[in-house]
């Protein structure tokens, strides 16, 4: 297997518009090097065309997952299979899909890095950048983690194989090519697993979630500077929100006044979500002591009022509203606070979710609990926003699984 050491091919979707060329040497250097093939200036050409179309039509967390996969595609038939995409059949792409499955340790990092640090006004490739990253768990350090046990998951996979399709399809449509032979190679993937398991909920127990927001009320009660904290994590367990909903994007910012209460004192929030959908999410009265305790710290009124500008999650330090890293931030501090204290109290094994968790939990926390609470299933999705009850089925209702355990219990041996 190869040992070249990849370099980025394209930059984030705000700097891919303003991008010039000679803005980016390393990329420069790439597509003009006298050693070349000649398909290759044009194949990326491509890529980029498709970026930029698949930014402007659906948004930018979709154009980050396309670009990661593109990236790694276009990369891959340059550095080692030295084909032009136009050329590849369905055993190509298949032969990719083994490259994804285990990729060459100097394709995989460790950990996140920026592609392009800019340097000297010049936008240079990062040395440590890699196409693929392999993720170490909570209990790792960096260190610890063996590159060549990288596989990636059957949800990753499918992503690959997704992006590629669609790349494949918008080539056509321009006329570049005539062919999709990533959509033939799908069903005789060796590596797809027909999946009939008991799907697990990455959610947390009752109990869990219990540490977790005594743990948020005890330290905003001892310090207001953690009425953020406790404000994000009520928010995103009790209106199921993902964490990129309460943060500050390019194109929404939320705002207070986007709380708003109907003819019949009814309150509900506006929601900028998945695929630029804008949805209202019922809030319910046992959340705005929640919203109030945490406004009357900013010095608000204690609920919203209609047309207030006021940023929802403002910053530490400096103006306007959070991050997703920086919301993740505050939630992974309350986690900790509470593992540690349900360790002590309950014990490791019981604590140990608590160590695993991320902030998308509370969003499956909270509609997990619904469902058993018995909420209409229709109601449920559409304050989650899924476009079909489906979705909201399959990934939330244990319900038969639990009746299923229940009865597997009364199994006997003799």
């Amino acid at each position: 297997m190869s040992s070249s050491k990849p370099t980025p091919l394209y930059p984030t979707y705000v700097e891919l518009c303003e991008f010039e060329l000679n803005d980016y040497p390393s990329i420069n250097n790439l597509l003009t090097s006298t050693d070349n093939e000649t398909w290759w200036s044009s194949h990326w050409s491509w890529g980029k065309s498709f970026l930029e179309y698949t930014g402007r039509n659906k948004s930018v967390h979709t154009y980050d997952r396309f670009r990661n996969e593109i990236e790694r595609f276009l990369l891959w038939a340059y550095f080692e299979k030295k084909s032009a995409i136009d050329t590849l059949r369905k055993s190509d792409i298949l032969e990719y899909a083994d490259f994804c499955w285990q990729p060459p340790i100097t394709w995989i990092s460790t950990s996140n890095h920026d592609r392009f640090r800019l340097e000297n006004g010049y936008w240079a490739a990062n040395e440590l950048w890699r196409p693929y990253k392999i993720q170490a768990a909570k209990s790792q350090t960096i260190k610890d983690v063996d590159k060549k046990k990288y596989r990636p998951s059957q949800q990753t996979l499918t992503s690959t194989f997704t992006a590629i399709i669609v790349f494949y399809n918008y080539l056509m449509g321009e006329e570049y090519c005539y062919g999709n032979p990533a959509q033939i190679a799908k069903k005789d993937c060796r590596h797809f697993i027909t999946d009939t398991q008991v799907k697990e909920v990455k959610r947390l127990t009752t109990s869990q979630w219990q540490y977790v927001l005594d743990a948020a009320v005890e330290l905003a009660n001892e310090d207001e500077k953690y009425e953020r904290n406790l404000f994000v994590i009520a928010a995103l367990k009790t209106l199921f929100l993902r964490i990129s909903e309460l943060a500050e994007r390019e194109n929404w910012s939320p705002i207070m006044g986007h709380f708003w209460q109907d003819e019949d004192d009814n309150w509900w929030l506006k929601i900028f979500g998945k695929g630029r959908k804008l949805r209202d999410t019922t809030v319910p009265p046992d959340f705005l002591p929640f919203l109030e305790r945490y406004r009357l710290t900013r010095a608000l009124s204690s609920l919203p009022y209609g047309g207030e500008n006021t940023v929802l999650v403002e910053k530490i330090r400096g103006q306007g509203g959070m991050t997703s890293r920086h919301l993740r931030r505050l939630v992974q501090d309350i986690f900790d606070h509470a593992y540690r204290k349900m360790r002590q109290h309950e014990g490791e094994n019981k604590a140990i979710k608590l160590k695993e968790a991320s902030s998308h939990w509370l969003r499956h926390t909270g509609a997990s609990m619904e469902i058993e609470r018995g909420r209409a299933l229709k109601d449920l999705s559409e304050d989650l926003g899924h476009a079909s009850m489906a979705t909201t089925d399959t990934v939330y209702v244990q319900t038969e699984n639990k009746m299923r355990a229940e009865s597997g219990k009364r199994r006997k041996v003799d």
